[in-house]
């Protein structure tokens, strides 16, 4: 393909907004100068896209096997690429230094934890141990996926690196979910983050997608066909700037305190206990465990419900009963889960307040969440697209210009685009 062909390309069938769907061919254009600044002109190249995701329902569940609803949305890694006939692999992400991989030498390398060059590695790894056929490429490839607003744009990236090793070597035919995995294995075993697979699947498999984590090596992964934009209702996603630096004991405790009632209960997580086994045996829990980790267990059996339901709400059509299932998704994991803001620090509750001020400028059919892990990052709020501006306006006021973003959940999740 050549630039020629952009005049080709449905940008408002990907990034539903219009407004936003405007901006795209700018943007691409720019990427293929810097690619053939970097790379050359000589030979046709290839677009490919992967879109961050949004954690809607099931909050810190994944980690007890249980199910959660997430969905991808229209912010976006793009990546201009073209095969090559040698075996290595050279990217240029965003204004980094490029990388080089020989996709030859796929070993797992201690001095690459924490770095991009691991994440691309461990998926080329992971899909040749599945039988594709992985070799030499060039890329360019830029985000407005935001880093540190919970929208998983290192997921965003390891589902691209997937879809371009599909594109160009494998007629796309690697799966979403096998993607998915060894998006999973390369965060963990190579780049050194114990993630679950969550993020992965939402950025990969599009849309809304419900995720049963029973069998975590297998997950029942579920894509609900629900169009949004017909709904009248726009997702906004608003970062209220705290830091994380401080945070690591508060996420830890969680799925710690979680496993530590499942355990009392004889298993290594909480799916199997039922809200009868804890009423049963909730002296000797409330002893052994504590209260925080009891009333964090009940959450967990009740979210994981809730996260179904909303699937269910969703597949019937009815976006009341989806909306009111949101709601009670919030409050369960600001009363029971308590990850709204961190023990630590009760002076800064940035998450708190953030949902303070959306319950009194949101109406009674709009609702607000924290979003993700929570203590001190994102809420998620579903807006009607006549109050967008306003509630923007009053989240920037608080947090700063751009903090509030307003989006749209994307029908595809990694494509090629061109």
């Amino acid at each position: 393909m050549n630039r020629s062909d952009l005049s080709t390309i449905n940008f408002n069938d990907i990034y539903v907004d219009y407004d936003w769907a405007a901006k795209q061919p700018e943007r691409y254009e720019a990427a293929i100068n810097i690619f053939e600044d970097n790379f050359g002109t000589a030979g046709d190249f290839e677009i490919y896209s992967a879109p961050g995701r949004t954690e809607i329902g099931g909050n810190h569940t994944d980690h007890q096997h249980g199910e959660v609803l997430a969905a991808s949305i229209n912010r976006d890694a793009i990546a201009i690429t073209r095969k090559t006939s040698a075996n290595l692999v050279r990217v240029i992400s965003g204004k980094h230094k490029m990388i080089k991989i020989d996709s030859g030498d796929l070993q797992c390398r201690a001095d690459e934890e924490g770095t991009t060059e691991a994440l691309i590695r461990g998926m080329l790894q992971a899909l040749s141990s599945d039988g594709y056929e992985v070799g030499g490429f060039d890329a360019y490839i830029t985000s407005d996926v935001l880093i540190g607003a919970g929208l998983s744009s290192s997921a965003a990236f390891e589902t691209l690196i997937g879809t371009i090793i599909s594109g160009l070597y494998n007629d796309m035919k690697i799966d979403p979910v096998t993607i998915t995995k060894a998006g999973q294995y390369a965060e963990n075993v190579y780049f050194g983050k114990p993630c679950g697979l969550m993020d992965q699947m939402a950025c990969s498999v599009g849309n809304m997608v419900h995720i049963d984590f029973k069998h975590p090596d297998n997950p029942e992964v579920e894509r609900i066909e629900f169009d949004f934009t017909k709904t009248g209702y726009s997702l906004c996603i608003t970062d209220t700037k705290g830091s994380h630096s401080d945070l690591t004991a508060d996420y830890a405790a969680v799925p710690s305190e979680m496993k530590a009632v499942a355990s009392l209960l004889g298993h290594d997580v909480l799916r199997p206990v039922t809200l009868s086994d804890i009423i049963s045996n909730i002296s000797l829990l409330r002893e052994k465990a504590g209260d925080r980790a009891v009333i964090r267990a009940i959450h967990f059996i009740e979210e994981t419900k809730r996260a179904g339901d909303e699937a269910k709400a969703l597949q019937n059509g009815d976006l009341w009963e989806f909306l009111k299932l949101v709601k009670a998704s919030g409050n369960s994991s600001a009363k029971y889960l308590q990850n709204i803001y961190s023990n630590s620090d009760i002076k800064n509750q940035n998450v708190t307040l953030a949902l303070a001020v959306s319950e009194a400028v949101l109406s009674h059919e709009e609702v607000s969440r924290v979003h993700g892990g929570g203590f001190a990052g994102t809420i998620q709020a579903f807006v009607k697209n006549s109050n967008t501006d306003r509630y923007r306006e009053v989240m920037d006021s608080i947090f700063g210009e751009g903090s509030c973003q307003i989006l749209k959940i994307r029908k595809y999740g990694g494509i090629k685009v061109l």
